[in-house]
């Protein structure tokens, strides 16, 4: 049987009301346990199997200043440790400056994305300058800590991936902040991150060493205040990105942080040597799009490839039949509506020409890879399949980029899953030689469990399903450390 220990349970103001983002597999989650000997509900937990799944979510504390945005939620990390068959599981809040003051005051002090940033009552971090850093978007693991990080930029907190032990902010983290997306080259251990904001040069990108040590940072001078959302990189290049979707200008004059797509720009792609100047950055264009996410890019003779999901209406129309104010809301969470397609661009650096490739039709996003790969060739990519109108997950398709094939499998009615890295097996021969790690929120049970699939036999969906201990909410980010990196010092400060 399993053993659950209570830690705590945060008071909250919250009534989910008829907001869509604060009910059914979106319904914040107050209470952190511990856990150990989970349930198997289904199948067996493999044995070569060793890591940590960690997994970003979004769960507010305390009731909105107007109009709520599931970005605003407070962060808070889930981690799944598998080993030798058996598997534990934890959850933490990300403490925040932020909710740290929220929890003093017994309020919410900061106004959120959809609100006049007038209305907060302190000063605010990140490229807006008036909300919380809610750390709450993505979560990567380097130098042997966790960092969680918020996508319009944040000081970044760091835990312990195996206790989740509160490790503050990093020493280096530089005054604009650190964005969602940062990237950890697994061959030599280094972070690559970038940030953004409304003063110029608008962007910086930077290099933390294996050591903790920030190495490099440099400005990638924009035009104007843009709104990136990730970065890619090759063994040798960064690649950051200036997308015509950004701020309406005049509107922004008067303190109104509206977005707008400007489809007569192009797309623009800097691409910058890993430790590069200023005077380095190549810049491309291609057709005018906004990417959210990435998959990787790599080397290939003369030209760098980029894959990622090209979006066809990167400002949507607002969504029918919304709650009253909530549309633009609810048209931007749905990737139906952008159009989301998995995408690939090729830089010739000796031409300064770029060429551009639809990979699939489908509406696809959230991508995952062996990241053992990352910044290499590769040829396996995982993307989520959304519920149509709903920032929410009910399936996975595999691609073999070398082959055009794709395997697709779906969830059952009333189940929704997260975000899915890549788990090599212990001894992998191949590159697909592993499992997607992913929580289900399941509302038929109003419960959550932790689901396997060895993507050797990708279509046959999932060989084990393991209990959790209370209801997920949904939420965004997530990442898989192997175990035998993290026990070895490999993925720890030296």
């Amino acid at each position: 049987m399993p053993t659950v220990n209570h830690i705590r349970t945060l008071h909250s103001d919250i009534t989910p009301g008829d907001h869509p983002y604060l009910q059914g597999a979106w319904t914040p989650l107050l209470e952190e346990v511990d856990a150990t000997d989970l349930q198997v509900l289904s199948g067996s937990i493999p044995t070569d199997i060793d890591g940590v799944y960690l997994r970003n979510t979004q769960n507010p504390v305390y009731k909105s200043i107007g109009r709520y945005h599931p970005f605003d939620g407070d962060g808070m990390i889930h981690m799944l440790a598998l080993r030798d068959g058996k598997a534990s599981y934890r959850n933490r809040f990300v403490q925040t400056k932020g909710l740290g003051a929220e929890i003093e005051a017994n309020r919410r002090l900061w106004a959120g994305l959809m609100e006049d940033p007038r209305l907060s009552t302190r000063p605010g971090w990140g490229a807006h300058g008036s909300i919380k850093d809610a750390s709450s978007t993505d979560v990567v693991v380097h130098a042997g800590k966790a960092l969680t990080a918020y996508y319009q930029c944040g000081e970044g907190y760091r835990m312990d991936p195996l206790t989740l032990e509160q490790q503050g902010i990093p020493p280096w983290s530089p005054l604009d902040g650190i964005s969602a997306h940062m990237k950890v080259d697994e061959a030599n251990g280094e972070l690559l991150f970038f940030n953004y904001g409304k003063h110029a040069p608008y962007m910086h990108y930077g290099v933390v060493d294996r050591h903790d040590k920030l190495v490099h940072y440099v400005p990638i001078p924009l035009p104007g205040p843009r709104l990136p959302h990730d970065m890619a990189f090759t063994e040798h290049f960064a690649i950051l990105n200036d997308f015509p979707l950004f701020w309406d200008p005049e509107l922004l004059q008067q303190g109104k942080h509206v977005v707008k797509f400007h489809p007569d720009l192009p797309s623009r792609f800097a691409i910058i040597p890993r430790r590069g100047q200023v005077q380095d950055i190549r810049w491309f264009e291609a057709a005018p799009t906004f990417v959210l996410h990435w998959l990787n890019a790599y080397e290939e003779g003369d030209e760098i490839v980029l894959d990622g999901y090209f979006e066809e209406e990167p400002e949507p129309k607002n969504f029918e039949g919304a709650p009253k104010g909530y549309e633009r809301m609810m048209s931007y969470l749905d990737q139906y509506k952008m159009k989301t397609r998995l995408h690939r661009w090729r830089f010739n650096l000796a031409t300064g020409k770029t060429t551009e490739q639809r990979l699939d039709e489908r509406t696809l996003e959230f991508g995952m890879f062996n990241q053992r790969h990352a910044g290499k060739p590769y040829r396996y990519a995982y993307s989520a399949v959304q519920v149509p109108g709903w920032f929410l997950f009910h399936g996975y398709v595999k691609h073999d980029l070398q082959t055009g094939q794709s395997w697709e499998i779906r969830l059952p009615e009333g189940q929704y899953a997260s975000e899915a890295p890549f788990a090599p097996r212990i001894d992998a021969k191949d590159e697909d030689d592993g499992y997607l790690v992913t929580f289900i929120t399941n509302e038929n049970t109003q419960g959550s469990e932790a689901l396997l699939i060895d993507c050797k036999r990708f279509a046959e969906g999932p060989v084990c399903r393991i209990a959790l201990p209370h209801k997920l909410c949904s939420g965004t980010h997530s990442c898989w450390a192997n175990g035998a990196d993290l026990r070895d010092g490999l993925l720890r400060t030296p």
